[in-house]
């Protein structure tokens, strides 16, 4: 009962910038950690940044000091600010959102392609 619609991916020069949206919908209790994760062909999903429901964030490396993840609660959205794209930031990205009381679930989005041409 809970869907989430992701925005915001596209084609990009290497040094521009995206912003992905990602809003849930439907059966919504509470809202725990919510996070952007990416994949590109062959390769493991890995995770981009992470925000827990305090605010705290968490960015792998790669994206450090270049992408800002954000959350509205009263939308039920997170965002996550790309700047200074470069083309290894080339996958599809992820969003999930964990929601749940007496136990929990990340929910996951169709996946949105960012490209970044060199």
């Amino acid at each position: 009962q809970v869907q989430l619609v992701e925005s915001g991916g596209g084609l990009v020069q290497a040094g521009g910038s995206l912003r992905l949206s990602c809003a849930a919908s439907g059966t919504i209790y509470m809202i725990h950690d919510m996070g952007w994760y990416r994949r590109t062909p062959g390769n493991q999903r890995e995770v981009v940044a992470t925000i827990g429901s305090l605010g705290n964030t968490k960015y792998s490396d790669a994206v450090k000091d270049r992408f800002t993840i954000s959350r509205d609660n009263a939308k039920s959205t997170v965002y996550l600010q790309m700047n200074s794209l470069k083309p290894d930031d080339t996958a599809v990205y992820y969003c999930a959102v964990q929601i749940g009381m007496l136990s929990t679930y990340y929910y996951w989005g169709q996946g949105t392609q960012v490209t970044v041409s060199s």
